[in-house]
């Protein structure tokens, strides 16, 4: 079986020096048909990978924004087959990685989300509560299915836990940027390259960062102390408030920020 992650790792590898755009799409937002659109419209708007985020009733980790998206997502009926069947029918150019809570998949269950979402062309999955060693038989599903296994860790974790938190990870690694909820902030944390020097010490996979970045000026602030910057609820604010075309255009002023 070939592996979905070779894809994440060959995009990286394309990239070089050049630092990675990765929006975050909620799935169903702020419908299936738009949000199939705007998966394509990051795509051709200068994303190197794309998150699409499954609507979840208990989002502990999201902020108002994406608590609002994936009310919304829910409420026309977005499931996790549903957002698979979306991923499929986009059939972007870019790797794929599939953000959700442990619960989803295991409502799912493991094996046929993996394996579905695989035959979806998914790269990748980030579990977003799902500690490294916490839940082996939902590892061993994902590493058998060939997608990758994004990690996430925080500023909090601790540097001699960095290494057991990041076991099994294959991708890239997902540094939140800075405590709480995810959530558009005015300034990019002062401590960035201080956190990301502690990860690279650890592990030799690229580093995406994320929570909090909105501007393309936070984009770039943030491009240079990473390797890649997650773009969620701006985005998905730009999408609420001034549809698809708005949505594209602050993904490439983004791409523009995090590239140059």
């Amino acid at each position: 079986m070939s592996s979905r992650a070779d894809a994440i790792a060959a995009r990286w590898r394309a990239l070089g020096s050049t630092r990675a755009l990765i929006p975050y799409l909620t799935a169903g937002f702020p419908t299936a048909a738009r949000s199939r659109e705007m998966l394509q419209r990051v795509a051709a708007a200068g994303a190197d990978f794309v998150e699409v985020g499954i609507p979840f009733s208990d989002p502990l980790a999201d902020g108002p924004t994406i608590q609002r998206t994936t009310q919304t997502a829910l409420e026309q009926g977005m499931t996790m087959a549903g957002a698979l069947a979306l991923v499929r029918s986009a059939a972007v150019a870019i790797p794929v990685i599939i953000m959700t809570y442990l619960n989803p998949v295991l409502a799912y269950g493991v094996e046929r989300f993996a394996a579905d979402a695989r035959a979806a062309g998914v790269a990748g999955v980030l579990l977003t509560d799902l500690p490294a060693g916490s839940d082996r038989p939902v590892e061993a599903a994902v590493a058998a299915s060939g997608l990758a296994l994004v990690r996430l860790v925080a500023p909090t974790t601790t540097d001699a836990r960095l290494a057991d938190a990041l076991a099994g990870a294959t991708g890239f690694v997902y540094l939140i940027s800075r405590l709480g909820v995810t959530g558009a902030r005015a300034d990019a944390p002062p401590d960035l390259a201080r956190q990301v020097a502690r990860v690279r010490a650890v592990t030799p996979l690229p580093i995406a960062v994320g929570f909090g970045i909105a501007t393309p000026a936070q984009a770039g602030a943030a491009a240079r102390a990473a390797d890649g910057v997650v773009v969620g609820s701006a985005l998905m604010d730009a999408l609420a408030q001034g549809g698809v075309a708005a949505a594209e255009r602050l993904t490439r002023a983004l791409a523009a920020a995090v590239h140059g």
